[in-house]
């Protein structure tokens, strides 16, 4: 059993079957999820997703690539069990994807490195199989940004794989195309043009400088440009837009997102903290934790750069990470600081790191290759298990108020998930909690008077629960 990550790793064939094996395993119990939270406004309730039809007549839309999906999936009439299979398929479709570019890092940062294969193929499994990904391939409406994340990946690769010259032109253009695909989906693929800058700084065989680089990037950056510009074009980007930058001032944004990449970091190596809804509090002053925060990060850019030259391997793992964190929150507030879906490419970083030291030669070679076998293992054990969290609402939200007692939010959807189970009891305890958590909630409070008035949705929300019975009878 120890010897399998690298057999396969010598096999490259073999590769892309144990990836996708690997995710159909652990993601078999993400079956048994139903929709939660955001799924019902932006996927089952949204008209404009119900058919390929509604979805034409409502375009030109935002993230037309994403709501096209929901449309093919309405369309296909396989239900719940269809938008899962296409979420649990594009995440073993990007498991592939990392293990390929994994290799392009290894061959181009340690050209001839024996390590390399079996780092590649380790840090895909571990990219696969962390339970902080169940967010973006369980919850429905995640999709957005694993799908985002396939238009990326495959985005990187086309241009990593393009040869100078006519006869690369295919490569650059597919490249491109796969660019603007990834900018129909989400906005956070925006930052693609500075991960092929990264690469481009890690490559040893080729020319650099600059110019080079520019010249290199330079389609990218412009495909970016017209992107922007579409955007501030869209009365509905303009609205979000300045939602976003009344959230919170420029100084007090630093610092709650000091405040997101701490927590998000304690995620990367805390499987047993997920959680749906941390509610993370806006930050208004410096602190020495949030001090702390902003030297950690200074110094991981500074050491990334430093790295380039003679520890190029170490330099990806950092900068990769930093990169796909930068576009969560950093230049326009977030309402919601932090959501584990954020991490889902900026894991491949440490993922790459921590295998490089476990595939390493060297004193303890045994013990990092059984290492190498029961970290994914435990990993995917921990994602099946996560998966279960989203067999239902009450489930969900339950898990969300036990590992953040003081989340108003998620009491009161709690609540509201017990009183659509006709539970109101527990229901009415669960909306008592939140409003005393957040006294100006007015949700909580017409959710806690509906109960009482035996008005409490019945099952699935749809009908009414049976009327209390009297006292004398129960």
């Amino acid at each position: 059993m120890a010897e399998a990550p690298p057999a396969a790793a010598g096999r490259p064939a073999a590769a892309p079957v144990l990836l996708a094996g690997a995710v159909a395993a652990a993601y078999a119990t993400s079956f048994a999820g139903t929709f939660v939270f955001d799924d019902w406004p932006a996927v089952v309730r949204d008209p404009r997703v119900q058919s390929l039809a509604a979805w034409w007549r409502s375009m030109p839309g935002i993230r037309p690539l994403l709501k096209l999906t929901y449309a093919a999936n309405h369309q296909s009439g396989l239900g719940l069990t269809g938008f899962h299979a296409v979420n649990v398929a594009l995440h073993a479709a990007n498991a592939v994807l990392a293990w390929a570019l994994l290799r392009r890092v290894g061959e181009r940062a340690e050209p001839g490195s024996p390590a390399t294969p079996a780092a590649a193929l380790l840090g895909a499994l571990l990219f696969a199989l962390h339970p902080v990904q169940v967010e973006a391939v369980t919850y429905v409406s995640g999709r957005s940004t694993a799908l985002a994340a396939t238009f990326v990946l495959g985005s990187l690769l086309a241009w990593l794989r393009a040869p100078e010259g006519p006869r690369g032109r295919g490569a650059r253009a597919a490249s491109l195309l796969l660019f603007a695909g990834a900018l129909a989906v989400k906005e956070y693929p925006a930052v693609l043009p500075l991960a092929l800058l990264l690469f481009v700084a890690l490559d040893r065989t080729a020319p650099s400088g600059w110019r080079e680089a520019a010249r290199r990037v330079g389609p990218h950056l412009a495909l970016l440009a017209a992107g922007a510009a579409a955007i501030l074009a869209s009365p509905t980007y303009r609205r979000l837009l300045g939602v976003g930058l009344g959230l919170r001032g420029p100084w007090e944004n630093l610092l709650t997102q000091l405040r997101a990449a701490a927590w998000l970091t304690g995620q990367m190596v805390r499987p047993d903290r997920m959680v749906a809804d941390p509610a993370l509090p806006a930050a208004a002053e410096l602190t020495p934790a949030l001090a702390a925060a902003g030297l950690a990060l200074a110094a991981a850019v500074a050491g990334g750069l430093l790295a380039l030259r003679r520890r190029p391997a170490l330099a990806f793992g950092l900068l990769w990470t930093l990169l796909w964190l930068a576009p969560t929150g950093w230049l326009v507030p977030r309402r919601d600081p932090a959501s584990e879906r954020q991490l889902y490419l900026a894991l491949l970083g440490p993922a790459w790191l921590l295998a490089r030291g476990l595939a390493a030669a060297g004193p303890g070679r045994a013990l990092r290759r059984a290492a190498a076998v029961a970290l994914p293992l435990a990993l995917g054990a921990a994602t099946a298990a996560r998966n279960l969290v989203y067999r239902d609402e009450v489930t969900y939200w339950a898990d969300a108020a036990a590992k953040v007692p003081g989340n108003a939010r998620a009491w009161n959807n709690l609540g509201h998930a017990l009183a659509c189970a006709c539970r109101r009891d527990e229901a009415e305890a669960a909306l008592v909690r939140a409003i005393a958590l957040d006294p100006d909630g007015y949700r909580a409070a017409v959710n806690l008077s509906l109960l009482r008035a035996g008005e409490a949705l019945g099952p699935d929300g749809e009908g009414l629960c049976p009327p209390p019975a009297p006292a004398a009878a129960r």
